[in-house]
């Protein structure tokens, strides 16, 4: 049986979680759907088939109710990291939660002018 071993970092995370980032850039870890669209259905292992879907629903012109997908980097970070997010996480939702703000002209949390939302759970 061959012997394998994982690589961690300095600050004794397993390095994996940071796969595909390049220093100084911050990975992606929210992608929207709707008039701006930057997923499609290709995407299925990094979106999930719900958010591959949504977001080529939307490329082909279909009526999709605006929305974001969190992507399984975060699933697979959380596990790598003793059950943390990534810090860049919630600054990338907030921005997403804003752009939907203003396509839809609804503001998250108002009482008077709602913007309502549905959560997926994947897998």
């Amino acid at each position: 049986m061959a012997k394998t071993t994982k690589k961690v970092s300095k600050t004794g995370k397993n390095s994996s979680a940071g796969r595909g980032v390049k220093a100084g850039k911050t990975k992606k870890f929210v992608y929207l759907f709707g008039k701006k669209t930057d997923g499609n259905g290709t995407m299925k292992p990094l979106l999930g088939g719900k958010g591959a879907n949504l977001a080529e629903m939307c490329r082909i012109g279909l009526p999709v109710p605006p929305g974001l997908t969190i992507t399984t980097d975060v699933c697979t970070y959380y596990y790598a990291n003793r059950r943390t997010y990534p810090p860049a996480l919630r600054a990338q939702i907030e921005a997403g939660v804003s752009a939907l703000e203003k396509q839809t002209g609804k503001n998250f949390g108002d009482l008077k002018n709602p913007l309502l939302h549905c959560l997926f759970k994947g897998g």
